[in-house]
């Protein structure tokens, strides 16, 4: 699944650890959804959304 988490991210100046201390997950688990090598569970792709005021299919689309 692709995604848009580090150009959000980067838009808003945010490191990785920013963005896990906000969604209170660990920087590795921001890394590895950026980096498209972990799909998030459906709870925290709608606090992802939510977060940067978008919907799921704004942040995240199939392959």
């Amino acid at each position: 699944m692709k995604n848009r988490v580090k150009d959000l991210r980067t838009e808003q100046n945010w490191t990785q650890s920013d963005l896990a201390e906000k969604l209170d997950v660990s920087r590795q688990t921001v890394h590895a959804i950026e980096r498209q090598k972990y799909d998030p569970s459906l709870p925290l792709a709608f606090r992802i959304a939510r977060l940067f005021g978008k919907t799921i299919e704004e942040v995240f689309q199939e392959d």
